[in-house]
Order: C-alpha cells, then sequence, then structure tokens
C-alpha cells in the first residue's frame, strides 16, 4: 500500500486515502473523525409527559432531580429538572405542545402503553434509591437485580407509562 495525495474532498475533510496495489482507495481510518476527539456532550434531552405535575412527583420528589424552569404557553407546560451538580437538563413535555395533533397523539400513545424508555439514572446505593422510589407509589418493573451484562439495577414506570432505569455507581 502506499497513501495517495489525490482527492480533495478528502484532503479537505482532514483524510488521508490509501492506494492499494490492486488501484482501489480506502480512507485512512487513522485519521479519520473516528481518531480524532471531538468535544461534543449533552446538554440536553426530552421525556414526554401527560401530566406535568404528576411527573414532578417522580423526578423531582422520588429521584431527588431538582427543577430549573418550568415554562406555560399556549395550554402547554414544559419542566425542565436535572440532577443535581450536574450540567444535564432533562425537558419534561407534553407531547401535543409543539406538534402537530396526530403526532401529538401518536407519541402520546406510545407513552401512555409503556413503549418508550425514558432515561437511565446511576445511584450510589440503588437499594436506599429503589426503596425511595417504591415509597412514592410508581409503579416497580424490576426490583434490584444482577444482570447478565455486569450491571445491578431497577426498573420503574414514571406516571406517564416510560420505563425508567437505575443502576448501581
Amino acid at each position: 500500500m502506499r497513501e495517495h495525495g489525490g482527492d480533495a474532498a478528502a484532503a479537505h475533510a482532514g483524510h488521508r486515502l490509501i492506494r492499494h496495489r490492486a488501484g482501489s482507495e480506502k480512507r485512512d481510518a487513522s485519521r479519520g473523525s473516528y481518531g480524532r476527539r471531538m468535544a461534543v456532550t449533552l446538554s440536553t434531552t426530552f421525556i414526554p409527559v401527560h401530566d406535568p405535575d404528576a411527573a414532578l412527583g417522580f423526578y423531582r420528589d422520588a429521584l431527588g432531580l431538582e427543577v430549573r424552569n418550568d415554562v406555560a404557553s399556549e395550554g402547554f407546560r414544559w419542566v425542565t429538572v436535572g440532577v443535581p451538580g450536574q450540567d444535564v437538563d432533562i425537558v419534561l413535555f407534553q407531547p401535543h405542545g409543539g406538534l402537530s395533533p396526530a403526532d401529538g397523539d401518536a407519541l402520546l400513545t406510545l407513552v401512555t402503553k409503556g413503549a418508550l424508555q425514558a432515561a437511565l439514572f446511576r445511584a450510589d446505593d440503588l437499594d436506599e434509591t429503589f426503596e425511595k422510589v417504591r415509597a412514592s407509589g410508581a409503579e416497580v418493573l424490576q426490583e434490584p437485580a444482577s444482570q447478565p451484562w455486569g450491571v445491578r439495577d431497577c426498573a420503574f414506570r414514571d406516571p406517564s407509562g416510560s420505563m425508567v432505569r437505575i443502576s448501581q455507581a
């Protein structure tokens, strides 16, 4: 193999092309986007809920997340919560807010039948967290258990029906 300097698009993207004896070329993976570190972090994620007050009872009161923002507009409400000390926002939003009626209905149907997984959280003490969330009245899907893939976790349904898993940190 020998390095080939052609292909302006690859050069512009910072990639080298390797020319094989047979005349074929392939991108040198050692310099591509997989070999380069990018500064990308998660800032916000969204969880659809049918009742923001019920969702707060779960995410704020049972899980201990802090409320960072609470906005009402045109009959809908978005509540932003997050783990204290962690710079990631979780927006609890009503499916019909900002979506077409058909899309809102479709999303709400998926949420209320439990077809969506909302989030995965980590706790320092899984057993203590499990008991606190269970005491809140949340529906238990799985008590703390060791999984074959090496994590110990539990699962609940939030008040809208989405699955929330909590693992041991």
